[in-house]
């Protein structure tokens, strides 16, 4: 391929390219070298799919690819992976990402593999980190990980020195060009800031998208029972499709879609949707837009769609398992993520707990009147306000909602309340509820507090249509995760009422409802 055809498979998809007439530049006159880190820490899942479909772009487009397996990395975030977990981690990231990429098709002899501590710890680059620590203010290293590094009550050293040693990684791979999702921009502008003033050259950065989680949100190695694993079996991986949210025409946030986008078109330049004779049979799409408006159109069902993919996905998979069911690394696994809860049953015995049930009426939702508001004394964007929910002394409930909703409309308002969740320390002041808002799904982000209807009284129960019997837990134990299991499905409808998997939030009076934000998250 020339110059220009090379340019396009390597930024198709992208969401951002910083530095794009250098990258032309280069193409210009050689290949082009570049790098993608991941940091050792949860389990990969089949979201890692997305880098690694633009990885085999690169390769296309005759790029000397470096992968680096960012071990000291994963260790300075907030110790994600624990030191003696560390080396048999990173073993299983690297066992995990090749296996992925043979799947795909990716000629591994054409990828140099890296790990972090393999250069990190050589003394050019420590005294490199204490050079960079001279020059970069507190404030840049901190605002640079805001999206990356795990944020926590009381941030730790090693997250402000995680900036720093990202940006040297690009000068010690020797490469022109970083590539990461979006979520990395913070890092790759603080590296473009940096890296001059120890006389390095400035990169070029690639930009992925935040590709909705093909089965929920946002994927994340955090939050597992939704998330499909690359050596999870075939009946796990439809049990999670049908969960996932894909709703008739809408093809905003739908990460089924975006999985098609992203990992299934680029590896075939086609897409097959598979069904029925009677439903118009089996066709082919050779272009992602056409399927995305006949999405839209309803032409293609949501049911169709998710086969079609568990059909696409299982085979990405077959390999992957193939190779995990040797002994060897079955015991890798097993030892680099031990099962926290098979250690637990073994412990009490075993006996097979029923499945939660997990259903609206466990939350204690209750109306409540904000009687005072202040600004957090510690923190810029949060609120301390006083509610009343009917109990003889009102609740304080910390938000952050500072940057959304200015002080005076909450004073005196009626408000939608959580009240049975774990009372939680939000920088030193404890909060005993939480106030429900409905979320725009667009940038830049708004909020509004839920609004029971008007009449209501302080401390009236608020409930989903149908489950207006069932006791509330007294506390929502946060392991459970029942909270966010049902949070999955809440959403404002087209007329702005607060819904949970369709079903109207109420109050004796009526719907619950928003001003605005209609198809929002809550």
């Amino acid at each position: 391929p020339g110059p220009q055809e090379k340019y396009h498979l390597i930024t198709r998809n992208l969401q951002e390219v910083l530095g794009e007439d250098k990258l032309m530049g280069i193409l210009k006159e050689r290949e082009l070298k570049i790098y993608w880190g991941t940091a050792t820490t949860g389990k990969p899942h089949v979201a890692y799919f997305v880098p690694m479909s633009k990885i085999a772009d690169f390769l296309k487009a005759g790029c000397e690819v470096t992968i680096l397996f960012a071990d000291l990395h994963a260790y300075l975030d907030n110790m994600k992976a624990p030191w003696e977990l560390l080396e048999l981690r990173t073993r299983y990231y690297e066992n995990v990402i090749k296996a992925m990429l043979e799947s795909i098709g990716v000629p591994l002899e054409k990828l140099k593999f890296v790990r972090g501590t393999d250069y990190q710890l050589s003394k050019e680059y420590t005294l490199d980190v204490y050079r960079l620590s001279s020059v970069v203010t507190q404030h840049d290293a901190k605002k640079a990980g805001a999206e990356v590094v795990k944020q926590v009550e009381h941030p730790l050293l090693s997250g402000l020195l995680y900036p720093g040693l990202q940006a040297l990684d690009e000068e010690y791979l020797k490469v022109d060009a970083q590539f990461g999702g979006v979520d990395q921009r913070k890092i790759f502008t603080f590296a473009e800031k940096y890296l001059p003033s120890l006389g390095y050259a400035k990169r070029v950065h690639l930009m992925n998208p935040m590709v909705p989680g093909l089965t929920g949100s946002k994927m994340s190695s955090s939050e597992e029972d939704s998330k499909i694993d690359l050596l999870d079996r075939k009946e796990d991986v439809k049990k999670k499709l049908k969960k996932a949210f894909c709703e008739p025409g809408n093809v905003e946030n739908n990460g089924v879609l975006s999985f098609i986008k992203h990992v299934l078109f680029p590896l075939k330049s086609e897409f097959v949707v598979l069904r029925e004779e009677k439903w118009g049979g089996n066709k082919t799409y050779t272009a992602y837009e056409a399927l995305e408006k006949d999405f839209a159109e309803q032409v293609v069902h949501p049911g169709d769609l998710k086969n079609s993919v568990e059909v696409a996905l299982n085979k990405l998979l077959d390999p992957i398992r193939e190779k995990f069911n040797n002994p060897e690394l079955k015991k890798l696994t097993n030892s680099a993520y031990p099962n926290p809860s098979k250690a637990k049953t073994a412990e009490k015995g075993t006996k097979n707990s029923e499945p939660e049930n997990v259903v609206p009426s466990r939350l204690d939702i209750r109306v409540g009147k904000v009687i005072s508001v202040e600004k957090h004394p510690d923190a810029d964007s949060l609120y301390v306000e006083k509610i009343d929910v009917g109990e003889p002394e009102p609740r304080t409930v910390v938000s952050g909602l500072v940057q959304f909703v200015p002080k005076e409309q909450l004073q005196d308002r009626l408000v939608v309340l959580l009240c049975n969740l774990k009372p939680q320390k939000m920088r030193g002041v404890e909060s005993q509820g939480m106030v429900l808002c409905a979320s725009s799904v667009g940038d830049p982000r708004q909020v509004e507090p839920l609004d029971p209807p008007a009449g209501c009284c302080a401390g009236e129960r608020v409930y989903v249509e149908g489950y207006e019997g069932g006791e509330p837990d007294d506390e929502l134990k946060p392991k459970k995760k029942v909270f966010e299991k049902l949070q999955a499905d809440f959403r404002i409808s087209e007329d702005c009422v607060a819904q949970w998997q369709q079903r109207n939030f109420l109050t004796k009076l009526g719907r619950v409802s928003c001003k605005s934000l209609k198809g929002g998250s809550i």
